[in-house]
């Protein structure tokens, strides 16, 4: 994944905080609380804690923020007006997310059923009825709540905004107000660091200090992103404005996000520590498991099934393969113990045993998920 910034002025590379992309993850670690072992005590803790009509409203919009993240959270890179401001508090950004058009939002919101097309900069399902089926069709394998709410969102999607936006409030009243309280203090000093360690040393001392999987090219033009996602954005887009944000994130290990559809202008939200993982297997059971996941094929499934339980449709439609050869691939997998599956309705569901992977090591399970 890269990033042109050529001819990008080094004031319009700043690192910032957002309180809506902080919350983005924090409700991503809620829900994945698997991908995330240094943080198990505090989703327990909040899980318990949520009243049950707003653990009902989660569930029902968590493909938001669980299988993707969708760009919703960060809202100021998707307008034009004034790219890359942040809001100093919640409210704000989301006064900021209210600003977004209907077509730019309902997209954002259904990257989950469209993220083969999303960063090419397609239509809308609002007004592409081709993509309009075929999120419906996606939606309804995540489940009723997940259809009916994308059903809502593209009939009206006005209503949708509203009830999203109570329920971040909800969330800020009921345990981000205090998460964000401790934590923005230690982001904010990691944005001043790297600030100023740009400011003395440069952009590319900067990005290794971010993350190892960042690189700047010799030429000082193009930023590389080592994920197993494709895609490319530029930083210097005529019609968008010019600018590159960088936000730290103490919810977001192991996960590297960078925001590159077209129309946005590009943020990288980045991790700043990392917890302890497990004891690495048994060599045999270690063995057994590397070999099922050497195959790249097996890598990109692997990445789609850390992320989310997905249907053996789904994963041949997101990965451009035959559901045959997907069927094959799963069964390697879980020879190795390496997936789960459970039914849902008629559908059969499939995801990654990300306990099992994080005793593979650090390196593989940061990459499959960054």
């Amino acid at each position: 994944m890269t990033i042109d910034i050529t001819g990008l002025a080094p004031e319009r590379i700043v690192f910032d905080i957002s309180p809506l992309a902080e919350l983005g993850v924090a409700l991503h670690a809620l829900s994945e609380p698997a991908h995330h072992p240094g943080l198990h005590g505090w989703a327990t803790a909040t899980a318990a804690g949520l009243k049950p009509d707003l653990a009902d409203r989660l569930h029902e919009a968590d493909f938001l923020w669980r299988s993707t993240f969708s760009d919703i959270f960060l809202p100021f890179a998707g307008l034009p007006a004034e790219p890359g401001r942040i809001g100093a508090s919640l409210k704000e950004e989301l006064d900021l997310l209210d600003r977004l058009d209907d077509e730019r939002f309902v997209s954002s919101a259904l990257e989950f059923t469209c993220a083969s097309t999303y960063s090419t900069g397609a239509p809308s399902p609002l007004v592409d009825a081709s993509r309009r089926a075929h999120a419906l069709d996606l939606a309804a394998n995540r489940g009723p709540r997940q259809l009916d709410f994308t059903r809502r969102l593209l009939a009206d999607p006005a209503s949708v905004r509203a009830w999203l936006r109570r329920l971040f409030e909800d969330c800020e009243d009921a345990f981000f107000a205090d998460t964000w309280g401790r934590v923005s203090t230690q982001l904010a000093a990691d944005a001043r660091h790297k600030t100023e360690l740009m400011r003395r040393k440069g952009l590319a001392e900067a990005l290794r200090a971010v993350s190892p999987a960042l690189s700047l090219d010799e030429g000082g033009t193009v930023i590389s992103a080592d994920k197993l996602a494709d895609g490319r954005t530029t930083a210097t887009d005529p019609a968008f404005g010019a600018g590159l944000t960088l936000l730290p994130s103490s919810f977001g290990w192991p996960h590297l996000m960078v925001v590159h559809a077209p129309g946005w202008q590009p943020v990288i939200q980045y991790p700043i520590g990392a917890p302890e993982l497990p004891a690495a297997a048994s060599v045999e059971l270690l063995k057994l498991r590397m070999d099922a996941l050497a195959h790249p094929m097996r890598m990109r499934l692997s990445r789609n099934l850390g992320r989310a339980a997905y249907t053996t449709s789904e994963l041949a439609d997101s990965l451009g393969i035959s559901a045959p050869e997907v069927s094959r691939h799963l069964a390697v997998l879980k020879k190795a113990k390496l997936i789960s599956t459970r039914r849902r309705g008629r559908y059969v569901l499939h995801q990654l045993d990300v306990t099992a992977v994080a005793r593979l090591g650090s390196d593989f399970l940061e990459t499959v998920l960054r």
